[in-house]
């Protein structure tokens, strides 16, 4: 699918010069892994980051976010460094970034344009892109005016009431309403088939579990440990950003529906959060959500903090959680572990990596995601070969006696499956 108008890293995106508002009132460690994490996502986009710098300020300035004589300090800095981009930390306004560009005379990118190029350049299917392109034209709009900043808007006589830049800017902002427009129905549709597959899952009784966390939390490589599936893994943020969804068959016998989610981020662009809605029904849908957690962060906790907000923007902070700490190979000693597991005590621990941790997720999986089945007793020919194959499938054996003519055994079945072993069953035992 061709973009109406380029990615913004589109353009020639190599030599970045970082730059941030620290407010008074917000801990001075926030900030700095605010930074951080925009060097990362900098990096993510194949740039070289050459520089940054910082203003204390009570509150960004209106006009140009910084104060005008530290912008022009930072300008300066950016020619020595030979800087061709300057990527600000927090979400600028229209008339901001203008002001900022005639100051550097360099293209200037803030966090959500960041993220919204990186996402534009990963999505894969159709879905995603189509989400992706959707958010980006979203945050364009209100900016077009920047686009036809070098056409003339002198006015061109008697009843002209202006020159070349407004007559592109209103037509470009009719094609691009028009575009939202087309995609929002396309992605309308989408949610249309969502809404079968899940129609289909719930007639197979197959609960959904659905993994979120923080980017870079290991969802991937947890993914396709237990699945078997081959998700993207890089130690990158936002390596995944379509969903994808396997069959994941418990200790129990019972079938249950992983999917694997894009990662969440401080400061998430509003209009991904809802772009991405679609891809974000799974999570909406699932019965349990599995929250990855990165153990060896130094701001794990305001990461859980992070997703909890997101998740509580979308509907679905009050679905059942398990917290996972994942990454439990690279700690050094068990005295952090043992911190956090007894701050969660309900959480478990694991190493995506090694697969130290997964009997315990397994167990805890089966405990959480365990349907209404009933115990039954039942007797089955031997020669009923296709009926021990079935049982086996679908209902979890506790007790065998293949002594005697015909095999008793005391299964869990799922209640929709009971008609078929009607005939079998010898009596209906307490759970």
């Amino acid at each position: 699918m061709k973009a109406l108008y380029p990615t913004e890293t589109e353009r020639p995106t190599r030599r970045v010069f970082l730059a941030g508002v620290r407010l008074r009132n917000r801990p001075a460690w926030e900030f700095e892994d605010s930074m951080e994490e925009l060097a990362q996502l900098t990096v993510a986009l194949g740039a070289k980051v050459v520089g940054q710098g910082a203003q204390k300020l009570d509150r960004p300035c209106a006009a140009t976010f910084l104060g005008r004589g530290k912008a022009e300090e930072f300008a300066r800095q950016c020619c020595e460094l030979e800087a061709d981009t300057v990527v600000f930390d927090d979400e600028l306004t229209p008339a901001q970034t203008r002001n900022l560009e005639e100051i550097f005379q360099r293209k200037i990118l803030d966090r959500t344009a960041l993220i919204l190029d990186i996402f534009a350049r990963r999505a894969q299917t159709k879905e995603g892109k189509l989400q992706v392109e959707l958010a980006r034209l979203e945050h364009l709009l209100p900016r077009l005016a920047g686009y036809w900043s070098h056409l003339s808007r002198q006015r061109g006589g008697i009843g002209v009431r202006g020159g070349e830049g407004e007559k592109q800017l209103e037509m470009d902002r009719r094609r691009v309403l028009q575009q939202i427009d087309r995609l929002k129905k396309q992605l309308e549709e989408v949610r249309r088939r969502r809404r079968v597959q899940r129609e289909g899952r719930l007639r197979r009784q197959w609960p959904l579990a659905s993994l979120v966390g923080y980017t870079n939390a290991g969802k991937s490589t947890l993914f396709n440990a237990l699945t078997g599936a081959r998700s993207a893994e890089m130690d990158q943020l936002f390596a995944t950003l379509d969903p994808m969804t396997r069959r994941l068959r418990l200790p129990t016998n019972r079938n249950v529906l992983l999917s694997d989610t894009v990662g969440f981020i401080r400061k998430l662009p509003t209009q991904l959060v809802e772009a991405f809605k679609a891809t974000l029904e799974e999570v909406v849908h699932a019965d349990l959500l599995l929250h990855v957690v990165d153990a060896t962060h130094p701001q794990a906790e305001d990461q859980i903090a992070a997703v909890e907000s997101v998740l509580e923007e979308i509907g679905a902070l009050e679905k059942p959680i398990l917290l996972i700490f994942n990454k439990i190979d690279r700690l050094h000693n068990g005295e952090q572990l043992n911190r956090w597991l007894a701050q969660y005590p309900a959480a478990v621990a694991v190493s995506a990596k090694t697969g130290e941790g997964f009997d315990a997720l397994m167990n805890e999986l089966s405990s959480r995601l365990r349907p209404a089945r009933r115990l039954i007793e039942l007797e089955l020919p031997h020669s009923a070969g296709p009926i021990h194959a079935r049982l086996r499938e679908v209902g979890q054996i506790i007790e065998a006696n293949y002594d005697g003519p015909t095999a008793r055994l005391k299964a869990r079945i799922p209640p929709h499956c009971r008609a078929e072993f009607a005939p079998y069953i010898t009596a209906d035992l307490e759970a």
